[in-house]
């Protein structure tokens, strides 16, 4: 069944989401992929999972906008309707809906289900490892944001601000993340991507001299 609707899927994405460098459609289809893999070690739905994996940007604010948390919110009503326009089995739209709601780091919103879980670890270990690095950089300099603080760029001495230096977000959030995961498949694929992380500052200390 869900073969006959992925190519909507990517459709209305492709035409709907307000897409900046992190939240592009290759951001969509890497969470699909990763959600779709932490389903078969879960034992989820897959008829719930990946229509919300597919459509959890369909709509957002952009990142330093007022309203960034009530982005899932919008999206997921979005997402409805576009499911009953392709007519989408209804018996799953409320939990396809929950998803895309709880998926949200800014709308901290706990998930319910073992699909929202899934929904929503996808998406946050799609800001770890070698990806997680680039998207940061590109939405730091988006902003306007240095790299990294002359003095002290590893914050051993100061308290990180990811305001003024893109490093910093590692400490405010990035390396948070894998204990907010929900499910254990993502807990450990986070701790690996969170160990290549810290390859990548050792290395970058290296090169920098710090």
């Amino acid at each position: 069944m869900l073969e006959n609707f992925e190519t909507q899927f990517i459709d209305f994405i492709q035409s709907e989401m307000q897409q900046d460098l992190a939240h592009d459609l290759n951001h969509v289809l890497r969470v699909v992929k990763t959600a779709k893999a932490l389903c078969q070690s879960e034992a989820a739905k897959l008829e719930v999972v990946v229509p919300a994996a597919y459509l959890h940007d369909c709509f957002s604010f952009p990142k330093n906008h007022p309203n960034r948390s009530q982005s899932s919110t919008i999206a997921a009503e979005k997402a409805l309707l576009f499911l009953e326009r392709i007519e989408y089995p209804t018996k799953y739209h409320e939990e396809i809906e929950h998803a895309i709601i709880a998926h949200s780091f800014s709308a901290n919103i706990k998930p319910k289900t073992i699909e929202a879980q899934i929904v929503q670890d996808s998406d946050r270990l799609d800001a770890l490892g070698a990806i997680g690095i680039a998207r940061c950089i590109q939405v730091s300099a988006s902003l306007g944001v240095s790299l990294y603080h002359s003095g002290d760029p590893f914050c051993r001495h100061r308290e990180p601000n990811d305001k003024l230096n893109t490093i910093d977000h590692f400490y405010t959030k990035l390396f948070r993340l894998p204990e907010s995961m929900r499910t254990q498949s993502a807990k450990v694929e986070a701790d690996k991507r969170v160990n290549f992380m810290k390859d990548y500052l050792q290395q970058l200390g290296v090169e920098i001299g710090s």
